[in-house]
Parts: structure tokens; C-alpha cells; sequence
């Protein structure tokens, strides 16, 4: 018998119709108090990062920055947006969290670096399957960390508890950085020429590329074992490139990450030109070559995947490397001369 037929008197509900649960955002998942308290114990953090253009205003909605435009004729705005990759599975799987926010940190701003821009704020997303504050304020100190060893503040960020897309004890971090360059100075490998010279500049490491083959190559007793080589943040280069600003012209830069000499070195070249390698020009870190001889790789997909030791890459003038050189280490900086642009329509890059 159908439910029209009887009176709304009389009708009794079935014991097998479902009961229907009183549901909240908590117990849906997620917790808007516990998130409340997170970002309130983050403030000191993100405190430390604050310089001179940062602004706070209560009931806005966006980050705010306000561009000293007396410093600049011309200012061009260079973005950035990248995260940590595959490194986090490691982080996570042995419970170490206070590097992955430099590395985050330092993805971004080491490809603003390489316009010549100054890096001026950083934004954070973070997602997780539920928001463990002991963790992810490990997280943001990285974060604080990069941002004050870059010179930029961090204004603004969001982290998102979705119980339903990551499990209980993941995160995924993606980060936004903003810098600032005289639209006359800004580098783009224009003035490359053949016979100009590149100075290497040492990572720290694996930095954040190549930890999909990482993981496959190192067994977890060997991950364990060079744990604080696997995980040491990546470098970030503010200060190298800002000494090199202040008394060099230099051609180009290029941040050694994913595709490396390949593909990322190659990316500031024109038509017609090809980087000449000198490899053994710099002392390769032995996590590489454990790695190397672990997994059987060849040179060729060391190269395209990993920075094998440089992290940065800058071209100059002939006349100019030695100086550069020099004057890096005078302000106790390694660098090491380790190539030159060559004529070679066939190849972008040699080594």
C-alpha cells in the first residue's frame, strides 16, 4: 500500500526506514575550532617574517603588500607557485616535518631569483586529512624559517581539513611566492654569448627533485640511514644572487630542479648556442653517487633528474667569472666555474 492512501493520523513509520543523524562539520571531518587554534599559534611565526611593505588590515579577505614604488621606475612583478613533490612521502613516513616549509619556501623564490627580481612576500595552501597542530606548526616554522632566510614576509595562507581526500596523517603543501625587479635589470638570456662562462653555485644537497626515483632506488633501511642527507632543505640562494646583483651584470640564471642540465640549465639559452659542462668541475655529493651505484643509473638520467651538487647556475662574461668567483669567496661562499656556452645548433647542452 502506497503512503497516499493513508491519513497522516494513522500512517506509522517502518523500523527499517533509517534514523537520521544530528551531523555537525566535526563530525563530518572537520574542525573549525582546532583550525582557529592553529592559525593563532602560527602568529609568532609568521611574525618574524614581516618586512617593510607588509600589511595587516582586520576583515580583509586578501594578503596585502604595498610596493615601495619610490625604489623603482619601472617595477615588473615576478610570480611563482610549486611544491615540495614527493619528498613529503618520506618526510612523512619517518616523521620529520621542520625542513619540508624551507624546501616549499625555497622552490619558489630561487625561480624568482633567477629574473633578478627581490623576493617581497609568500603565501602557503596546506591540505590535510586532519589537522594535526604538532605537525603542521613544525611545518610552518620551515616556513617562517625560508621566508626570513629569503628577506620576504609571509602574509598570508590557507590549510584545508578534507578528511575524504587525504588520509588521517597526510599533508600537501603548495606554496605562491611574489618578487620585484627594475624592468631594465631584468634577466631573461637574451645577452647570452658564445664564449660566456657558468659559475656554479653548491646545493645542499637533493633539494625537492628526483624523489620518485629516490624512493624506488633506496631501500627503507637506506632512506633511514641517509635520512639527513635525503631530507636537508633545499638551499636557497637570496643572498648569493643578491651579492652578485650588487656588483656583476650577469647574463642569466638558472635554478637546477627538475629536468636539471637538460632542460632547466637549457631554458635561458637562444638559437644556435649549447652549454659546455666540465663535469668533475665541482665535487658531486656522495648521496648522488650512492644512488648512482644503488639503482645502476646512467650519467645521462643523473643529469636530467638530479642538480648533482649546483643548485644554481649563473652565466657571465669571461672577463667577469674569475671576479665573481673571487668575490664569493671573500663573503665565504663556494662557487665553482663550471662551463661555458659554446656555438651548436644540434645540442642545448653538453656534458
Amino acid at each position: 500500500m502506497g503512503l497516499g492512501s493513508q491519513s497522516p493520523k494513522s500512517y506509522v513509520p517502518s523500523t527499517n526506514f533509517l534514523v537520521m543523524t544530528r551531523y555537525t562539520y566535526k563530525k563530518a571531518g572537520v574542525d573549525i575550532t582546532k583550525a582557529d587554534q592553529f592559525v593563532s599559534a602560527i602568529k609568532n611565526d609568521v611574525k618574524s617574517t614581516m618586512i617593510k611593505g607588509a600589511m595587516f588590515k582586520k576583515g580583509s579577505f586578501g594578503a596585502l603588500f604595498n610596493l615601495d614604488k619610490k625604489k623603482y621606475k619601472d617595477p615588473v612583478l615576478v610570480s611563482s607557485t610549486d611544491g615540495v613533490g614527493t619528498k613529503l612521502l618520506l618526510a612523512q613516513k619517518h616523521g620529520i616535518h621542520n625542513t619540508v616549509g624551507v624546501d616549499l619556501v625555497a622552490m619558489n623564490v630561487n625561480d624568482i631569483l633567477c629574473t633578478g627580481a627581490k623576493p617581497l612576500f609568500f603565501l602557503d595552501y596546506i591540505a590535510c586529512g586532519k589537522l594535526d597542530p604538532k605537525v603542521l606548526k613544525s611545518v610552518v616554522r620551515g616556513i617562517a624559517r625560508g621566508c626570513r632566510e629569503s628577506g620576504c614576509a609571509l602574509i598570508g595562507g590557507e590549510t584545508a581539513e578534507m578528511p575524504d581526500l587525504y588520509k588521517k596523517n597526510e599533508y600537501d603543501l603548495a606554496g605562491f611566492a611574489v618578487g620585484v625587479v627594475e624592468k631594465s635589470q631584468l634577466l631573461d638570456g637574451s645577452k647570452i654569448a658564445v664564449d660566456d662562462v657558468v659559475i656554479g653555485l653548491p646545493s645542499s644537497g637533493i633539494h625537492s627533485n628526483g624523489f620518485s626515483l629516490v624512493r624506488k632506488v633506496l631501500s627503507t633501511r637506506e632512506q633511514k640511514e641517509y635520512l639527513r642527507q635525503i631530507l636537508k632543505p633545499t638551499k636557497i640562494y637570496a643572498r648569493e644572487v643578491g651579492l652578485i646583483l650588487k656588483k656583476f651584470k650577469p647574463k642569466a640564471m638558472a635554478h637546477i630542479t627538475g629536468g636539471a642540465y637538460y632542460e632547466k640549465l637549457t631554458k635561458v639559452l637562444g638559437r644556435g648556442k649549447c652549454f659546455h659542462i666540465f663535469k668533475g668541475s665541482w665535487p658531486v655529493p656522495f648521496i648522488f653517487k650512492k644512488m648512482q651505484s644503488r639503482g645502476k643509473i646512467t650519467d645521462g638520467e643523473m643529469y636530467r633528474t638530479f642538480n648533482m651538487g649546483i643548485g644554481m647556475a649563473v652565466v657571465v662574461s669571461r672577463k667577469d667569472s674569475v671576479k665573481v668567483v673571487d668575490y664569493l669567496k671573500k663573503n665565504k661562499i663556494r662557487s665553482y666555474i663550471i662551463g661555458e656556452v659554446v656555438r651548436n645548433s644540434k645540442n642545448k647542452v653538453i656534458i
